[in-house]
């Protein structure tokens, strides 16, 4: 009997790449997006199911479920992928901007696997995969909600993993470093006031340096993500954690093996960060 993937944020980049990998290995897919009436490629692949899933929206999610648990009888995986990125200066930011951020990346992650428990528990096996980000393990300039998003995906993730380890369900970990999707667009939001004059050299001078290292030769693939994720799926171990792309090995090292000081001297060099 084929296994059975969920996936939050299907509509494009690496949720949509993931969709395609593991249709083409033989599962079958729930692919879900705020939008699936605008879909117009998954739809027409075998054993792939494209139904509505809003992070914010409940009904959403439990509808989803019940109608990939209906269709496939039974969900092995679930891929919480669905996210976006609030760029800018903190002092800029709403007070709604910021609950939107962690609205989607946090509190929508976690409706989302509190809603799939009872399948798994039932089951007595089961899997999250939750995707995070280099930014869950280090920080660029003018992404502090972002990576407050990301740094508690980790810490959750992380904590769930021993609870629900004792009832035959696993949790991991995908951390992707630049990927060159749509996160750069519809995916980004940024926001800086420029009337917060102080900050605008420093947001400038960012974002022109983010611009010329953000290209498609230092960046992975949708594609190389959605392996990464398909292994970290199949692999059959309890493994917490997985790095994905050559960025993403190599600044997690970095971090590791350096203090403080080292690490954040070494990022504003490269950054030109005064």
């Amino acid at each position: 009997m084929s296994k059975t993937i969920l996936i939050t944020g299907a509509s494009s980049g690496i949720g949509k790449a993931t969709a395609k990998k593991f249709q083409a290995e033989g599962w079958n897919v729930i692919a879900t997006m705020r939008s699936p009436e605008k879909e117009d490629e998954l739809n027409k692949l075998e054993n792939v199911l494209v139904t509505k899933l809003d992070v914010q929206d409940i009904s959403t999610i439990n509808n989803s479920l019940d109608a990939g648990i209906e269709k496939f009888k039974k969900i092995d995986v679930v891929l919480n992928n669905a996210g976006y990125g609030l760029m800018g200066t903190f002092e800029s930011a709403s007070r709604e901007s910021v609950s939107r951020q962690f609205d989607v990346n946090v509190l929508g992650l976690f409706d989302v696997t509190r809603a799939a428990l009872p399948h798994f528990r039932k089951n007595k096996a089961g899997m999250f995969i939750n995707i995070s980000s280099i930014g869950g393990k280090m920080s660029f300039p003018i992404m502090p909600l972002y990576h407050a998003t990301k740094f508690a995906v980790e810490g959750f993730s992380e904590s769930l993993h021993y609870e629900l380890e004792s009832i035959g369900v696993k949790v991991k970990i995908v951390e992707p470093g630049g990927v060159n999707t749509d996160f750069g667009g519809r995916s980004m939001d940024f926001q800086h006031n420029e009337e917060l004059k102080e900050y605008n050299d420093f947001v400038s001078g960012v974002m022109n340096t983010f611009s010329t290292m953000m290209n498609e030769d230092t960046m992975s693939t949708a594609n190389q993500i959605a392996d990464v994720i398909f292994n970290a799926a199949t692999d059959g171990t309890n493994k917490l954690r997985y790095r994905a792309g050559q960025d993403a090995e190599q600044l997690l090292t970095a971090r590791k093996s350096m203090s403080d000081a080292e690490f954040i001297g070494m990022m504003k060099a490269n950054l030109k960060i005064n």
